[in-house]
């Protein structure tokens, strides 16, 4: 099974750069996107009724905001729900959960803390909703995967300039701190499982300064697999190719 995760920056935005192309084109079984930034009135069938594939659209209140989506293959049929169950949270549209039988599917728009000290808080609260979720389902004897724009780079070797954005967030000892929470609780970072040391792999540039072209980036975006789906990963990386974006897709190849 190939999933994919991909934070699109505006899903109407990325409708003219032959979206819908490159969405058939991935011949993914789930394809997980963040950042729609749109309701789903907005958005032509083109999107919403891609061939093969049957959508979820979860929504943020504030229009413009946040948002998230979900792509499944139409004979897959997964148990499909919304949100973390915490409504300051789920007004945000953040999250969308797929049940998959023994798998639970997590494609989460994690927050961004860039805004100042109470939107780090509310970001680090939403990781906790989050952790709490896995434990539960955990403790159910569930699997769990995770994919989407986690927002925090966990490592120097994750971000192009580590000691320049020490004090950035998305790099802050305490976001970062829980990406070592994350490991603890049994989430894997799928990745660097597969390539622990290997350098200069990012997720996310910055608009300015063409920091694409110069590979000046972030790793921000992951898939994450819980201990038991572990042995069951394939393959897992970047699809630095595919434009439209200032997030490139990732990839998860796995036997489920």
């Amino acid at each position: 099974m190939r999933l994919v995760s991909w934070n699109v920056n505006g899903i109407r935005a990325i409708a003219g750069k032959g979206f819908t192309d490159i969405i058939k084109d991935m011949n993914a079984d789930i394809i997980g996107i963040q950042e729609t930034k749109a309701q789903p009135d907005q958005l032509g069938t083109e999107i919403t009724d891609i061939k093969g594939y049957k959508s979820y659209f979860y929504s943020a209140e504030r229009k413009g905001y946040s948002g998230t989506a979900l792509y499944v293959r139409e004979d897959l049929k997964p148990e499909v729900t919304f949100g973390l169950g915490e409504s300051r949270f789920d007004t945000e549209g953040r999250t969308i959960v797929a049940d998959l039988g023994d798998t639970v599917l997590f494609n989460i728009y994690f927050p961004n803390g860039g805004r100042g000290d109470e939107y780090v808080k509310f970001k680090l609260e939403f990781y906790d909703c989050f952790l709490n979720k896995v434990r539960d389902l955990l403790s159910q004897g569930k699997n769990v995967i995770c994919c989407g724009d986690v927002n925090t780079a966990h490592k120097e070797i994750d971000l192009s300039n580590p000691k320049a954005n020490s004090k950035v967030s998305g790099f802050l000892p305490e976001e970062r701190v829980y990406m070592d929470k994350f490991r603890d609780f049994g989430l894997i970072d799928t990745f660097r499982m597969l390539y622990p040391d290997k350098p200069e792999c990012y997720t996310w540039w910055s608009y300015k300064t063409k920091a694409r072209e110069r590979n000046v980036g972030w790793r921000i975006d992951y898939f994450f697999v819980t201990e038991g789906l572990k042995d069951k990963v394939k393959g897992s990386d970047m699809m630095s190719d595919i434009m439209g974006s200032d997030h490139c897709p990732i990839f998860l190849d796995i036997d489920i």
